[in-house]
């Protein structure tokens, strides 16, 4: 496989006869652009900025897709992945894996899997339990995307007579009134045009996120288990925007993982062509229809 300098990282280039992936080398693990072959890169490419992780120093994001493990909770959450990884290439695919997280036995690593020629990634988050105590904790993928598009958050459609169907998470932060969010009755729509910080949760049995962005759909999806616990009052899916990108995450379930154990959460990636960008639920609901998602 082809390894070449993206962003200034050492990247390995994933491709078929549809898309191209620069999943990193040199630190993360990342993947730090996705496009269709010859076209632009949907991921963020954010190479210089960085959180601080306190006593620690300070956390790059990079930009694109990582893996991180809930709740969040900023000693842990934001541990540095500044070193070289482990990667074994596969056919249409790649695996990698990072050191071990000292602070909590943890490690994490992706395998990541090009189907056939189509337009189409699935990828393995594993966290590996190495340490000498269970660990309790859920795989949480985030992808962060340029912005300047449109978010498409399904919610629940279960018809009841007298009881909800469908819970909300907001953050201290969050401005429900905030003109860019459309509180739909089967979607958000959320504009990815924000000058602060926003962010909801929320359970996902629709197992989908969308985001359109000049011309393409990106679509992740999850599985959802309606008989587990997930952190953040239940929010299986979340979305994260701020002014420098937008963040579509998925969560697995909350999970003991017990020394030599580990658990996995497996997403599916698709894109697709879609000129039009949609502009209330009634086009929400048509694109939804032509791609195929519910």
């Amino acid at each position: 496989m082809e390894i070449l300098k993206f962003l200034g990282q050492d990247c390995c280039s994933l491709e078929n006869g549809a898309l191209k992936l620069l999943v990193t080398q040199s630190v993360g693990p990342r993947i730090l652009s996705l496009s269709y072959l010859g076209g632009e890169n949907l991921l963020a490419e954010l190479p210089d900025f960085v959180v601080e992780c306190p006593g620690v120093g300070p956390f790059h994001f990079y930009g694109g897709h990582r893996l991180w493990h809930a709740p969040e909770e900023a000693n842990r959450t934001y541990l540095p992945d500044d070193s070289a990884l482990e990667s074994v290439a596969f056919e249409n695919g790649l695996h990698v894996t990072q050191d071990i997280e000292l602070q909590t036995g943890l490690q994490k690593s992706m395998e990541i899997r090009l189907i056939g020629e189509l337009p189409q990634v699935v990828i393995t988050h594993t966290l590996s339990n190495q340490g000498l105590w269970p660990v309790t904790c859920a795989p949480w993928a985030i992808t962060q995307l340029k912005t300047g598009g449109v978010a498409i958050l399904p919610q629940s459609v279960e018809e009841t007579t007298l009881l909800p169907n469908r819970t909300l998470t907001l953050w201290p932060y969050t401005n429900m009134s905030d003109e860019n969010v459309t509180w739909g009755t089967q979607y958000i729509k959320l504009e990815a045009k924000m000058t602060g910080p926003f962010k909801v949760g929320f359970s996902n049995p629709r197992g989908w996120l969308a985001y359109w962005l000049n011309g393409t759909v990106f679509v992740k999806r999850a599985k959802y288990e309606a008989q587990s616990a997930y952190y953040d009052f239940g929010s299986s899916s979340e979305c994260y925007c701020n002014d420098k990108f937008i963040e579509l995450e998925t969560l697995a379930p909350i999970s003991t993982i017990n020394p030599g154990d580990c658990v996995t959460h497996v997403e599916t990636w698709e894109l697709y062509g879609y000129a039009d960008c949609p502009h209330d639920e009634k086009e929400i609901q048509t694109m939804v229809e032509k791609l195929g998602l519910e």
